[in-house]
This record gives C-alpha cells, structure tokens and sequence, in this order.
C-alpha cells in the first residue's frame, strides 16, 4: 500500500495523514498512517466532488488529513481530502440522480462466484466486471466452493475460468471452508487494498474470516464506532489484513446496483468488444441487428463467447441480469 506521503500534501502543522474505514454518513472512522490509531472524526464544511454528484463525499478508501480534538479523546476533524486515484459507485438510495461511492483507492478487485450452491449468474459476474472497466480497477475472479465440484464441475470451472482469462480476467480457486487455497489468496493481497464483493451465500464472509483469524478483535473497536452513529449496511468496511495490506468488505452490493452506463458507451467496457471497435460497417453501431457488425459476426464464429453477448445485450435493454 502506497504511504501517506505518496499521496498528500505536507499539511499545516498538526495535521495527521490517515485513510477511512468505515463511514455512517456524518462520522468517519479513521486509520492513521502513522500511528494506525483509529479516530472518529467529523467533515469541516462542505465537500463538493467536481463533475460528480455524489450522495456521500468521503468514502472508504479516501485519504484525508485531519486534526485531532482537544475536547474529546480519540476525535477528530478531516480537513483535506486526496485526489482519487479510482474509485466505485453505485446508485444512491436517498438522491434521485445523484451516485453512492462504494470505495475509493482500489489497487485490486475480487468478485468471488460460484458455480454451485449456489451458481452465480453470468449476468452479475458480467455487470461487475463493466462496472469495474468503467472505473479502471484491475478484477480477478475467485473461485469459492471447489470442495463441492464433482469431476464434471472441475472441467466446467477450468472453461469459465479460460473464457475470463482469455478477456484479462486471471482467476484463482479456493474452499474458504477447508482453507484450500486461502493462501494462493492471502499472496494476492499482500501490500494493497483489495475490494472484495460477490452475491450473498457465496462465501464471502467465511473467506474473510480464513483470510483474517482474529477478525472479532480487529473489528471490535469499528463495531463500537458503528453503534454511536446512523446504523446501515450499505456502506463498505475496511479491514486490515496486515499492516499495509486491506480488505474493503462491500455488503449488498448485488443488491443496491451499479450505475447504468449510457447505451453508446457499453461496448467499449467489453474487452473483446473494444478490440473490434471501428471495424463495424456503422459508426453507432449498437451490436445488436445491423448489417456488417464486427461483433455478431465474431459471435457467430465463436470469437467472442456468447453468455457475454448475452450479457451485454440485457445490459443494453436495461434488464436486471444480475440474478
């Protein structure tokens, strides 16, 4: 993980550099990145974030300067923030219009599915992986419940797994139940801040828990930070795996939705698609009935796998294809 010098300015004298890692909405839980002292600290004035209209403008990930208050111990005030070098969103639930920024600061994404018990659709692995483009936040897949495959499963694995790689997407395979590759995983993690997201009933949290043993006491003093203020579960956590290494735990993700992408973009956060862009006979193209289309025609010849046309085309109608 990148030092607060790395990111910020030197700031007045007093000023702590620290990262968010937790928000209820008015309060902000703090790491310094010095110390690594946790501090509940409040927003001075108004932050407005130029060219997006955000529901929330401090999120998980963001590194902020702050000072310390004299009148209550472990409190403090944020007074900067850092330029963000990514981050994700959803829409928000209260502003019509306006987006929920999930995290920001990602080094890595990893979207856990599972191909039984249950199967996460094409269609949500599909939406993340845009979204993820969208925000140029590099994704590995992980593979969770291979204790359950049976021989036809594993095959049926190693060809998802290739059709993704093929597209950029490494992936890797684990049994969060009997720690099967939590190690391959923990590697993946060391020195950056990873988002880890994925459908409920996936596994996400016994992997967490195998990744983390002694999550309980790390998450101890954030749950009593939770409990003071607006009590939700639709904002990311951060938790620390080792010192300079994170998780961001994004709760409902699935459920909240991300952000639609207008039409004429889509096609451009499709690798495969990207790569024939230009070559269709029709310069607004849309891929999906007209003549002398590059990509139907590489959907025809097998060239582009056709669970991610599928995909792509009920994204562009608007469908709810992440179930």
């Amino acid at each position: 993980m990148k030092t607060a010098d790395s990111y910020l300015p030197d700031g007045p004298t007093g000023l702590l550099h620290g990262i968010v890692v937790k928000s209820t909405g008015s309060w902000y839980l703090v790491r310094g990145l010095e110390t690594g002292q946790l501090y509940r600290c409040r927003l001075r004035g108004k932050f407005k974030i130029k060219g997006l209209k955000a529901s929330n403008p401090l999120a998980v990930g963001d590194l902020v300067d702050f000072s310390i208050e004299a009148q209550t111990e472990g409190a403090g005030v944020i007074s900067h923030i850092a330029p963000r070098r990514n981050y994700i969103v959803r829409k928000s639930v209260h502003k019509t219009g306006h987006v929920h920024i999930v995290a920001a600061n990602i080094d890595q994404a990893l979207l856990v599915v599972t191909l039984v018990s249950p199967a996460t659709s094409f269609g949500f692995i599909d939406r993340f992986l845009v979204t993820a483009e969208a925000y140029h936040i590099p994704v590995t897949l992980l593979f969770n419940k291979t204790d359950l495959y049976d021989e036809d499963g594993f095959e049926y694995q190693a060809q998802i797994a290739g059709m993704y790689a093929s597209l950029g997407y490494p992936s890797r395979t684990c049994a969060a139940t009997t720690g099967e590759g939590v190690a391959e995983i923990d590697q993946l993690l060391d020195s950056k801040v990873s988002l880890l997201a994925g459908h409920s009933g996936v596994g996400k949290s016994t992997l967490i828990n195998a990744l983390v043993p002694d999550l309980d006491l790390k998450t101890a003093e954030i749950s009593e930070f939770s409990d003071k203020g607006v009590h939700t579960t639709t904002f990311a956590e951060m938790l620390e795996v080792r010192p300079g290494t994170f998780i961001i735990d994004t709760p409902g993700i699935k459920e909240l939705g991300l952000v639609d992408l207008p039409p004429a973009e889509l096609a451009g956060y499709f690798p495969e698609f990207r790569a024939l862009l230009g070559q269709c006979r029709y310069h607004n193209c849309q891929h999906t009935h007209e003549p002398g289309c590059a990509v139907r025609e590489a959907v025809d010849q097998g060239r582009i796998a056709l669970p991610r046309y599928d995909s792509y085309l009920s994204m562009l109608a608007g469908e709810d294809n992440r179930h």
